[in-house]
């Protein structure tokens, strides 16, 4: 089950659903326990292959690599530059590029119309109930921040 409160937005004043997470984030030893228990590999195995997964995955995308996981999805990096921009393709440089970020795309399925069907990460049988509650909530972003409801 899935949560969701009524947030009214102040840039329009109509009022939107946003998801809200409940609890605090499941730990890398929750989910070695949960996969070793629906696999045939130890949860200290387990553990310490999802330990390794960050590092592993920074390795292949610092070779600038796209990295696809099956059932989950593609992570890849983006880069943001500085100013304006340079007036020709000879001055561009690498002293532009000011930030980099981690960006993910969930795995999708799609039906012979081609027509997206499932997102891995995003259940089928999601149930929406409004949150009642008011401790150790947020919204859906790791910043507390809720799901842009315009989206």
């Amino acid at each position: 089950m899935a949560f969701y409160k009524k947030t009214q937005q102040k840039i329009n004043g109509k009022w939107y659903p946003i998801s809200v997470t409940v609890g605090k984030p499941v730990t890398t030893d929750e989910v070695a326990k949960r996969l070793a228990a629906e696999s045939t590999v130890s949860p200290a195995d387990t553990f310490a292959v999802l330990k390794a997964l960050g590092g592993v995955l920074a390795d292949f995308m610092e070779n600038g690599r796209t990295v696809k996981l099956d059932g989950v999805g593609t992570f890849y990096y983006t880069a943001n530059s500085k100013g304006n921009g340079v007036d020709s393709p000879d001055k561009v440089n690498a002293t532009q590029i000011t930030d980099v970020r981690v960006r993910f795309i969930p795995e999708k399925h799609t039906s012979s119309s081609h027509q997206v069907t499932t997102r891995s990460l995003v259940s089928d049988n999601i149930f929406w109930e409004e949150w009642g509650g008011t401790e150790n909530t947020g919204g859906s972003g790791e910043d507390g921040e809720g799901e842009d409801p315009a989206v």
